[in-house]
C-alpha cells in the first residue's frame, strides 16, 4: 500500500520510511504542504494505485499542518493522521473536527503507530466500505462469515467469543503476514495497555482450542502472531 509521509525534517522522514517500508509501505515523502497536496493530484501519466493513508507532520515550512489538512479534505476522504508535538486536547480536538481520522503525539512508540495507520485502513469509508473487504473468508478447512461472524471448520459451527471472532478475523485477512502485538491488541481491544498482553495470549490459546488446529496461529516470538497459510498446515 502507498502511503504519503508530509514530514520536513529529512532524517526523520528516512527513519520512519525505513520502517514502514518493513511493514509492507510504499513510502512517499513529501517535505511540505504544497508537495503534499501536488502529490494527491491525480496523474493521467501514470497508473500507479493511489495513496492509502496520509501521515501528516503539523510543523510544515510553508502552510500550518491543519490548513494542509483541511485542504486534504475537501478534495479527497483519504484517512489523514495528524503527527505533532502538540498534546493538549484542544489541539487534538481541532484537528479531528478538520477531518483528521487520528492524532498521534510525539515521541510516539513505532508499534503503536503502525497499528493506528492500519486501525485506520480498514475503517469503512464515508457511505462505502474498506475497499479490502470481503464478506467471506475460505482459510482450507475454516470458513469464516464476516457479515454474520461465523466460523466452521468443515462445516460444523464453531461458538467463538466476541473478542476471539475480532482476533481470527484480523489475522485471517492477511495469512501469512505478521502482526505485532501491539498492532492486535490496538485493532481488537482498542487499547495500548501494556497489561492486556496476556488477555491475548489466552484468547489465541482459547482460538487454537476451538479451532482444533493448534498450527492455524504461529507464535512469532518477540513480535506477535501470524495465522499460517492453510497450504502450509
Amino acid at each position: 500500500m502507498r502511503l504519503l509521509l508530509v514530514e520536513d525534517d529529512d532524517h526523520v522522514a528516512a527513519a520512519l520510511s525505513a520502517v514502514l517500508a518493513k511493514h509492507g509501505f510504499e513510502v512517499k515523502h513529501a517535505r511540505n504542504g504544497e508537495e503534499a497536496l501536488q502529490a494527491l493530484l491525480p496523474d493521467e501519466r501514470c497508473a500507479r494505485p493511489p495513496f492509502g493513508v496520509v501521515l501528516l507532520d503539523l510543523g510544515l515550512p510553508d502552510q500550518d499542518g491543519y490548513e494542509v489538512c483541511g485542504k486534504i479534505r475537501k478534495r479527497t476522504s483519504i484517512p489523514v493522521i495528524m503527527v505533532t508535538a502538540r498534546a493538549d486536547v484542544r489541539s487534538r480536538i481541532h484537528g479531528l473536527n478538520l477531518g483528521a481520522d487520528d492524532y498521534v503525539v510525539k515521541p510516539y512508540d513505532t508499534g503503536e503507530l503502525i497499528a493506528r495507520i492500519h486501525a485506520v485502513i480498514r475503517r469503512p469509508a464515508p457511505g462505502g466500505r474498506p475497499e479490502s473487504a470481503q464478506s467471506e473468508l475460505r482459510l482450507g478447512r475454516v470458513q469464516i462469515e464476516l457479515p454474520t461472524r461465523r466460523v466452521s471448520v468443515d462445516g460444523e459451527g464453531v461458538q467463538l467469543t466476541r473478542k476471539e471472532f475480532d482476533l481470527l478475523a484480523l489475522l485471517a485477512q492477511r495469512p501469512g503476514v505478521v502482526f505485532r502485538r501491539e498492532q492486535i491488541i490496538s485493532e481488537v481491544w482498542r487499547t495500548s495497555w501494556e497489561g492486556t498482553g496476556r488477555t491475548l495470549e489466552v484468547h489465541v490459546a482459547s482460538l487454537r482450542s476451538k479451532l482444533r488446529m493448534p498450527a492455524l496461529i504461529e507464535t512469532v516470538r518477540g513480535v506477535g502472531y501470524r495465522l499460517v497459510a492453510p497450504a502450509a498446515l
